[in-house]
């Protein structure tokens, strides 16, 4: 079906549809790490075009994702911003309530852990993260313990003898998901007791893990609400939570103020995405991971290891309705603001390979929607 009789036959029902009533400004919603992009393309486009500047929120990746696949029509968003990928839960809501959601990745970004200039430089381990943000962790005694460690020594001798002070983003954060499962899962797993708990079968666990020191109490609160957990299912939760002692702090969904507050306390370290550090490397440093320092090229390359993809969500459903969205991705998906030379890659978006930005562009001009 061409683009043209697929917007008019979009048109034709939202016409007689009572939950339309026609709207002339764009609508974005989600994620704040992939917020700074989308506005400058909708700065961009609304100066350059006779259409009006696209509304662009900041509500956190799961925030956007549920008003965004709640339904079709005015009262809900055109668009969502997404540092991780749909979840199957969301496009089954998306499904349910009838929107044909598109995928457009549109780079990627590294997961950063910096602090102020003024503090201390940290080589960190995925190993070293783990231990001093996840809720249960060894001991020295090999016994698996609620995480009594208060400082970062306490956690890698090599590392300063500073608080553990972690300013991070709350569940409802892409990137939030990002760095429990592409951080604290690998660093799980690169802990010896850990990484052959996940080999114990659901038969055997509970023993295992009394044996690790927990009482049946706590086995009983760690796996609540799991049937049949085998070690696996056990050390992906173990990643998962993280602990709630006040050594973690959930600093809100906005990513700038997590720098503001850096910039107040030399001794905290903060969970962002790279361009936020980008953009901010007068007030904060990016600490190395596994031996590599958090740039541009290293991140494009692949060579830093916490590196995830960014996408938008459309919804085709409006198409053709709300004025200017097939212009206004046109003009985000083009070269001249998502290529390898795009002024995004200015405020720290990582281009998309060749081939991925020639699939990306297939994908807006098909209108490929989403399946379950």
């Amino acid at each position: 079906m061409s683009r043209t009789l697929s917007a008019l036959l979009v048109f034709c029902f939202f016409s007689s549809s009572p939950v339309w009533a026609q709207r002339d400004q764009i609508s974005v919603v989600g994620s704040s790490t992939v917020y700074p992009f989308t506005t400058l393309v909708a700065e961009r486009f609304g100066r350059s075009t006779g259409f009006k500047t696209p509304k662009v929120e900041s509500t956190g990746t799961g925030g956007g994702m549920k008003q965004f696949c709640a339904g079709v029509g005015t009262s809900f968003p055109d668009m969502s911003n997404a540092s991780r990928a749909i979840k199957a839960s969301e496009l089954a809501d998306c499904a349910a309530n009838g929107v044909d959601a598109m995928e457009l990745k549109i780079g990627y970004d590294g997961i950063v852990l910096v602090s102020n200039n003024a503090g201390e430089h940290m080589n960190l381990s995925l190993r070293d993260i783990y231990l001093a943000v996840a809720a249960w962790v060894p001991d020295s005694s090999g016994n698996l313990v609620q995480n009594p460690y208060k400082t970062w020594q306490q956690v890698n001798p090599t590392l300063p003898n500073v608080a553990i002070e972690v300013l991070g983003p709350p569940p409802t954060s892409g990137t939030r998901d990002a760095f429990l499962e592409l951080v604290m899962l690998p660093g799980a797993e690169s802990i010896e007791m850990l990484h052959e708990l996940e080999g114990v079968d659901a038969a055997n666990l509970r023993q295992a893990v009394l044996d690790l020191g927990v009482s049946g109490e706590d086995y009983a609160q760690i796996t609540r609400g799991m049937e049949n957990p085998t070690g696996a299912d056990l050390v992906e939760v173990l990643s998962f939570t993280i602990r709630e002692d006040g050594k973690f702090i959930e600093a809100g969904e906005n990513d700038n103020l997590i720098v503001q507050k850096l910039g107040a306390n030399p001794r905290a370290v903060g969970i962002m995405g790279f361009s936020f550090l980008d953009q901010n490397q007068d007030v904060v440093q990016g600490h190395t991971i596994e031996g590599i320092a958090p740039n541009f090229d290293a991140i494009a390359s692949g060579d830093y290891v916490v590196s995830r993809p960014l996408f938008v969500y459309v919804k085709a459903n409006h198409i053709g309705v709300v004025p200017g969205i097939q212009e206004f991705l046109d003009e985000f998906v083009g070269d001249n603001a998502t290529g390898e030379y795009g002024y995004l890659s200015d405020r720290g978006l990582i281009p998309l390979p060749e081939e991925e930005h020639r699939e990306l562009l297939l994908t807006l001009d098909n209108l490929t929607t989403l399946q379950l």
